[in-house]
């Protein structure tokens, strides 16, 4: 009997070869449990998770800590106090998330794929080396686009988003926190100069339209929050062209899907492969909670990829309150990028082979050959 090389914690299965059978075993056992290695509460189960996600006693944030301390104070830390994502409440999550939602709903995705494929195929790696790269460049430069940046800085654009994006780990070095404080102002000033220039319409018009009419009127917040729209794309959607790459290369080429088959090909990864494994939620009160007393300040590791398995829906955009508005955004760029990639098909060759990048939540793959050199 061959016994699977299991991950020894949740946080570790993130970036484990193949974490399915372990997060089999956490469905197997209770609703809510802690963990004593992590030291945190861990929901897997969809029912536990769909519960803690619309709890509004579950904070995405520490009260004590709305903003990382490593980050506080600069500029990485301005962008994420006032991301919508990071926030509760009517004037900071409800009103924000509403005109984003809605901003987003009236983006025409038809172009917003036209545009990712015209951006994946100028980028398209002639060989294997630079694929990793490819699959962050392309959502970034997407939105950016989406955004108003012109074609001549999308490169740059790109490169403050992957320096800014790097401090929101908590694996950051001291270097990197500093790089993504200088990348933040500059994308904050950038974002600045085109909400002054937009001349209506577009994914800033849409916002600032949809903004006012629900009364979020913080031009700071605002600008955050379009910075935001990157940051997401940046590591959830390259994540998601990754892990499609994956299971094109674990699948037999006669069985590839065909151009209209690609979507729901994409769709299939985020419920079984997502790029966002898990997510963190933090006990605003004392309270009972399935059976178990939970102290006030208590983190919670929730499993989405688990609950995506258990319940055969997706979580790993989240759900209910925080549910993030981009996933259709995100499905349409990678499904464009996929396509794209498929009319090279010789990138995805028998050699390619792939690690996971240090995470605690992002299930995103960096690619090499046989020979070691990355792809």
């Amino acid at each position: 009997m061959i016994i699977p090389d299991l991950p020894r914690d949740p946080v570790a299965a993130v970036t484990h070869r193949d974490p399915y059978p372990y997060y089999e075993q956490l469905l197997r056992g209770p609703g809510l449990h802690f963990d004593e290695t992590l030291r945190i509460w861990v929901a897997a189960q969809a029912r536990v998770v769909e519960s803690v996600l619309g709890d509004a006693r579950w904070r995405v944030r520490p009260l004590h800590e709305p903003v990382p301390a490593a980050i506080a104070g600069g500029g990485a830390g301005e962008i994420f106090g006032a991301l919508v994502r990071m926030n509760e409440g009517t004037q900071t999550h409800e009103q924000p998330k509403l005109a984003l939602h809605r901003a987003l709903a009236s983006v025409d995705l038809s172009a917003v794929a036209q545009r990712a494929s015209e951006l994946s195929a100028r980028s398209l790696p002639k060989g294997e080396q630079g694929l990793s790269d490819w699959a962050f460049q392309v959502p970034v430069q997407s939105v950016a686009s989406l955004l108003g940046f012109e074609d001549s800085q999308l490169a740059d654009a790109s490169g403050w988003m992957r320096r800014f994006v790097a401090s929101l780990s908590p694996l950051s070095t001291p270097q990197q926190i500093g790089q993504a404080h200088e990348a933040a102002r500059t994308l904050i000033e950038e974002m600045k100069r085109l909400v002054d220039k937009h001349q209506g319409g577009g994914l800033i018009g849409q916002v600032l339209e949809h903004a006012k009419l629900v009364g979020w009127d913080q031009a700071d917040a605002i600008v955050a929050n379009l910075v935001g729209l990157m940051s997401q794309t940046f590591d959830a959607t390259a994540g998601l062209i990754g892990n499609t790459i994956v299971a094109l290369a674990r699948t037999d080429r006669r069985h590839w899907p065909s151009a209209a088959e690609i979507p729901p090909f994409v769709d299939a990864v985020v419920l079984n492969d997502p790029p966002v494994q898990n997510t963190r939620r933090f006990a605003a009160c004392d309270m009972h909670f399935e059976g178990q007393s939970i102290p006030q300040g208590a983190p919670l590791l929730v499993v989405l990829a688990t609950a995506s398995r258990d319940s055969g829906r997706p979580f790993g955009f989240g759900h209910g309150r925080h549910a993030c508005p981009g996933q259709v955004l995100a499905t349409s760029i990678a499904s464009a990028a996929v396509s794209t990639l498929l009319t090279a098909p010789a990138l995805i060759t028998p050699d390619l082979r792939w690690h996971y990048r240090p995470s605690a939540n992002a299930r995103i793959p960096e690619f090499t050959t046989a020979q070691g050199a990355p792809a």
